[in-house]
């Protein structure tokens, strides 16, 4: 699972990606900074199964603290995107073939209203252009693949009478597009996939931005909401746009994790507040105490629910375990694997996720709370614990 950050330049994206992985990237108040994609691993926060049996994890990926296990996937953050991307202004050419391998968007919009489309300081912008913008370049990205051989791909597809969502899959098969979004996007138009050389142009952008919105599902982090209009434009764009918008406060979640990495204080991201752990400078407390008026407010700086929700309600993951029944591998190390698979999996499936021979030998899973035996269809539901007995 790779998630993607999009954003117009000098949004707080390379800062968003910081306060996430952690991961050592240029932060510049000017647009382009970060030209080449930045990969990192961010984490979801859930608690740890372990404390439910008076132990700790020892995570072989991400880490435990506290009560809370953060378990990694993968985040990159890209070049800012301009008006016109799609037709190769900026960087857009580039930063929409870093995107092809991305399975979900965050999009960081800022919301302080202090920056244009393009990055550059402005006052009284409304944010909600920002979005607009943005969805219009990728629905332009997915429209200009398409449209540069439809007459001939639909000819094709027709005469050879080849299935349309298979075709299409074919085409799109660098873009993460597979054949079961296809069929979801047909199924809710009223587009007919037995002629597609009777469509017209409007008719495939109307595809191409369904299959956009269904192939890459997005989010908002609604950034800067410390800012004087950040509030204000938070609500504006959260009536006007049908994504989920989580106001964020990317600056406050990097000088927290900051601040907990020198053990100033004691951290754990996603929390609404924090213990101070070692005497603080006069500009040190100040910058805090104002982090704790927004986590008051808002209950956190947004960043840990923006990835929590694009992994489990956008993305639809869930998160399982393997254990035995003493919880341990064969060093001692308890819970050391986590895994993040599609709701809907079976024990069957996550057998075959451990390896390819268990998913073969498969006999009964044992539930490590329950004690019970399932079988191979048991939907795996959010924080199982299993055992995966084989012949």
């Amino acid at each position: 699972m790779l998630i993607g950050l999009v954003g117009k330049p000098n949004s707080g994206k390379s800062t968003f990606f910081k306060a996430a992985t952690m991961a050592d990237v240029l932060i510049a108040n000017y647009p382009f900074a970060t030209i080449k994609p930045n990969h990192g691993m961010a984490y979801v926060k859930i608690n740890d199964l372990a404390a439910d049996f008076g132990k700790q994890s020892n995570p072989r990926e991400g880490y435990v603290k506290g009560k809370w296990r953060f378990v990694p996937f993968e985040l990159m953050d890209v070049a800012g995107l301009v008006q016109g991307a799609s037709e190769g202004k900026g960087l857009g050419n580039e930063f929409l073939n870093d995107l092809a391998g991305a399975d979900a968007f965050i999009h960081v919009v800022d919301v302080s209203g202090e920056t244009n489309n393009e990055g550059k300081p402005s006052q009284d912008y409304y944010p909600g252009k920002d979005i607009k913008i943005i969805e219009t370049e990728l629905d332009l990205w997915y429209f200009g693949i398409l449209i540069k051989t439809w007459k001939t791909f639909a000819r094709t597809a027709e005469m050879q009478k080849i299935k349309f969502a298979e075709a299409v899959a074919k085409q799109f098969s660098g873009l993460k597009v597979n054949i079961g979004d296809i069929k979801s996007v047909i199924l809710k138009s009223d587009l007919n996939p037995e002629k597609p050389s009777s469509w017209t142009d409007k008719d495939v952008f109307k595809f191409a931005q369904s299959l956009r919105k269904q192939s890459k599902p997005m989010i908002i982090a609604a950034n800067k909401i410390d800012c004087p209009k950040g509030k204000e434009n938070y609500e504006k764009i959260k009536n006007e746009f049908d994504y989920l918008i989580i106001p964020c406060f990317a600056e406050g979640e990097l000088a927290l994790r900051e601040a907990d990495k020198a053990k100033l204080i004691f951290y754990s991201p996603g929390d609404n507040t924090f213990e101070v752990k070692s005497p603080l400078s006069q500009k040190q407390a100040d910058a805090l105490n104002k982090i704790k008026e927004i986590l008051a407010e808002y209950k956190s700086t947004g960043i840990q629910a923006v990835l929590n929700k694009v992994v489990f309600e956008i993305m639809d993951y869930i998160a399982i375990f393997p254990a035995g029944s003493k919880l341990e591998d064969s060093k001692g190390n308890v819970l050391p694997d986590c895994y993040l698979m599609k709701k809907g999996s079976t024990a069957l499936d996550f057998a075959f996720r451990l390896h390819t021979d268990i998913g073969n030998s498969f006999v009964k899973a044992i539930h490590v709370k329950t004690k019970r035996a399932v079988g191979k269809d048991y939907v795996l539901q959010h924080m199982d614990g299993l055992e995966i007995m084989t012949k």
